[in-house]
């Protein structure tokens, strides 16, 4: 049934310690959910059984700064409140992740104004931008799975004790299809 099946009595596994470590780490990562507009209902969504983010070792949504490894930025971003979010950053374990998830986090949306931030890259290391308004919640467990990737190829750069963010766009993975009935507005 499992591994335990393939090793006999007295029989034993070699492997690299390091990619047990990276294993381990792909399959715990705890995301701390910063949602602030719609994202949110997507990002809950995610989380509920019929997507089941479960599968993929990251159900634990931590709401604390100490215990997540993954940030994931969802919604607008307003100038009073960036100062907070990069307090949440700093506090992070190390390795962590960040997530823009949606247009306003990425650029800031249809919200051109002086109170919005314009892209939380400006201010965080973002590793993988999840595109939508909003981002439908396949989307987002794609982008949380090229990070999953990454720490599983152990592909993680430093530079000068800094790690570089990744710079990935996820694309999206669903085809929207035509409203079923016509709408006729003021015809009977």
């Amino acid at each position: 049934m499992g591994l335990e099946n393939l090793i006999r009595d007295g029989g034993f596994m070699t492997t690299q310690l390091q990619r047990v470590v990276n294993w381990s780490r792909r399959s715990s990562v705890w995301p701390m959910p910063f949602a602030t507009a719609c994202c949110g209902i997507e990002l809950m969504a995610t989380a509920s059984s019929r997507y089941d983010l479960a599968r993929f070792g990251a159900e634990v949504m931590r709401f604390s700064p100490r215990q997540a490894d993954l940030l994931i930025v969802a919604g607008r971003v307003s100038i009073k409140m960036m100062p907070v979010l990069q307090r949440i950053y700093e506090q992070m374990t190390e390795p962590k992740w960040v997530v823009s998830m949606g247009a306003c986090a990425s650029t800031g949306g249809l919200f051109d104004a002086y109170a919005t931030v314009q892209g939380v890259d400006q201010f965080l290391p973002v590793d993988v931008y999840v595109p939508g308004c909003p981002p439908r919640p396949e989307t987002l467990i794609e982008g949380i799975m090229a990070i999953q990737r990454v720490i599983d190829a152990d592909g993680i750069r430093m530079d000068q004790g800094k790690r570089e963010p990744l710079n990935i766009v996820v694309e999206p993975n669903y085809d929207v299809k035509d409203q079923p009935v016509e709408l006729s507005v003021g015809n009977t």
